[in-house]
């Protein structure tokens, strides 16, 4: 059985002993080291190579969003950990910002243990975490907040025009945070083909799950207001 290297970085030693009681109890996780701060959580991240970091956004020294940002760009080393960020509001809009930052989801400090589980597994099969509702309350009151629909780069035109007509309806379907099964009722598709024409929109966006793909598309104004 393949186990999953977990990094835990918060600067509550309580809520850090309490992830780590519960990672801990699975036979195919295990928390290889905790940081108080984001410096800290770097240097164990070069030290012990986790493959999921579960990361506080407010710390000392060096916040989570620094970290987060760092980690995903390879500033930090070569194979960067998925990173799931925690906030304790469900409103903190530096928990978009952590998503802009490359972070695959984000939990709320109270989580239920088997969702905490259950989102560890996900992201560390390329997948992400964040409730729908949520995706879609935090993009539109802090990516769009006081700025009306924004114009897409140069850049992120150039991805938009790769998408065929059918894809780009599937990336603007995602941004509901809606699941596949319910994008292929909606559209009248088998979950198979919205899992492919998915697939081919992370691939032609260059990002690496469907929260980053919904970031993009708030980002470069196909969808919003």
């Amino acid at each position: 059985m393949t186990t999953t290297g977990v990094l835990l970085a918060d600067d509550q030693a309580l809520l850090r002993a309490g992830f780590a009681m519960v990672i801990d109890s699975q036979p195919d996780m295990q928390v290889l080291a905790q940081a108080g701060d984001g410096q800290q959580a770097l240097e164990a991240v070069a030290t012990h190579a986790p493959d999921v970091v579960l990361m506080d956004i407010r710390m000392p020294v060096l916040d989570g969003l620094e970290a987060t940002r760092r980690l995903t760009s390879g500033t930090a080393g070569r194979d960067a950990p998925k990173i799931i960020v925690l906030t304790t509001f469900d409103t903190d809009e530096y928990a978009v910002e952590a998503l802009r930052a490359g972070a695959s989801g984000f939990l709320l400090k109270d989580v239920q243990p088997e969702i905490l589980l259950d989102s560890i597994r996900t992201v560390t099969t390329g997948g992400a975490v964040i409730a729908p509702t949520t995706t879609r309350r935090l993009l539109d009151s802090t990516l769009l907040s006081g700025a009306g629909r924004r114009l897409p780069t140069a850049a992120q035109r150039a991805k938009l025009d790769s998408l065929t007509a059918r894809e780009a309806e599937i990336l603007q379907e995602m941004a509901t945070g809606d699941s596949n099964g319910e994008i292929a009722r909606r559209l009248f598709l088998s979950e198979a083909t919205v899992k492919t024409h998915v697939g081919h929109v992370l691939t032609k966006l260059e990002v690496r799950d469907r929260v980053q793909a919904v970031v993009f598309a708030y980002d470069s104004g196909l969808v919003g207001d």
